[in-house]
């Protein structure tokens, strides 16, 4: 940056390089320790892949409020890939709807340039470096380097949630009531539009981040609005209690949560999974992001 004074007969201009940090104020909401039942154990909902129901034991963590906005993505990354940034519904704020359109690499390359820019160590390393700017185009299709990646040890930067933090965090962690609510804050089908946006209510399209109703730890849009990314490898369940668990240790897709707006109530589900390759880039496709 060049510092030009306006009196440059007795002063000279001065250039200097200045670090800028980017303050996008995403809040985080903290997650508690504590074990929860993973999976659907009602087999009249959902498919296979939701059971068996397992215990899981989780450390505790810090899980974005909001899924990710495009003004968030735009500050970051310096584009939107967005297809809803438009038509927005009456008394919306621009930027305030999710990002999506953002495949699972794209994620990984968000998250530690976030990291960077406020001083975080970044959680993933590509290529033995965690400096996105070395790693290369981000992939469309799937690519054995970038599916390589892995995460830093000890890093206290922004990350993808594991499934069964976000299962985790979307049930309601050590807040959940007796029996856990089928979608995120509510047990019940005829009050899901007062905290989703689904197939019902959102007129095929997205909507500002916040406008329903939070879950018991005050965490929205879980359920609805748009699908998100987890760090997962899709892969089957086990009946066995797990720690800290991170899926497996390979696969073809990676994990998405939370069905999105042009999802049937049934998809949106807390329990509910699906997968897609990490290169794909879709308009229900967002994130959230987590810290340690």
């Amino acid at each position: 940056m060049t510092f030009t004074p306006a009196d440059t007969a007795n002063y000279n201009a001065l250039t200097q390089n200045v670090n800028i940090t980017v303050l996008l104020g995403v809040e985080m909401v903290h997650v508690g320790a504590g074990s929860f039942q993973m999976g659907s154990p009602d087999s009249s909902v959902g498919n296979g892949n939701e059971r068996p129901v397992h215990t899981v034991t989780l450390t505790g963590f810090y899980i974005g409020k909001y899924e990710v906005t495009q003004a968030q993505y735009h500050a970051v990354m310096g584009t939107n890939p967005s297809s809803f940034t438009s038509d927005a519904a009456a008394g919306e704020t621009q930027g305030r709807r999710p990002v999506e359109s953002v495949s699972w690499y794209g994620v990984l390359v968000f998250c530690n340039r976030l990291s960077m820019a406020e001083g975080l160590t970044p959680a993933y390393r590509i290529s033995n470096s965690t400096d996105p700017s070395a790693w290369g185009t981000v992939p469309t299709s799937s690519d054995a380097t970038w599916n390589a990646v892995t995460i830093v040890s000890g890093s206290n930067g922004y990350r993808l949630p594991t499934e069964a933090q976000w299962e985790y965090a979307a049930k309601g962690g050590p807040s959940a009531g007796n029996p856990v609510n089928r979608w995120a804050g509510v047990n019940v089908e005829s009050a899901l539009v007062n905290y989703a946006w689904y197939d019902s209510n959102s007129g095929g399209k997205t909507h500002e981040v916040g406008k329903k109703l939070p879950n018991e730890l005050g965490i929205h849009d879980m359920s609805g609005n748009v699908m998100e990314w987890c760090w997962d490898w899709i892969g089957s369940y086990s009946s066995e209690a797990q720690n800290d668990p991170v899926g497996a240790s390979s696969g073809g897709n990676r994990v998405i949560r939370g069905g999105y707006y042009d999802s049937p109530a049934n998809q949106n589900r807390s329990a509910g999974r699906r997968n897609n390759n990490q290169g794909w880039r879709g308009n229900e496709y967002g994130f959230r992001i987590l810290r340690p």
